[in-house]
């Protein structure tokens, strides 16, 4: 595959997700990511990007103003 910003070369990492929410910041380690070889841009396959979306949904509803967590720990949980 190729980054769509610069149309280097993806190559499979895990990163880190961060969502600032304004009242709480949500940070997800350790999540399958493509990082561009050239410019460093990170993009989510479908799949990873709809559990993200879902993870941070339920994290919201935390009384707590940063949650950290990791991708393996929250899959479909």
């Amino acid at each position: 595959m190729t980054c769509f910003v610069c149309k280097g070369t993806l190559e499979n990492k895990y990163t880190n997700f961060i969502a600032d929410l304004g009242n709480c910041i949500i940070i997800v380690k350790d999540v399958p990511s493509q990082v561009c070889t050239q410019c460093g841009e990170v993009s989510y396959s479908d799949a990873v990007a709809r559990e993200l979306e879902r993870i941070v949904e339920e994290m919201r509803r935390q009384p707590m103003e940063i949650v950290v967590t990791h991708f393996a720990d929250m899959k479909a949980a």
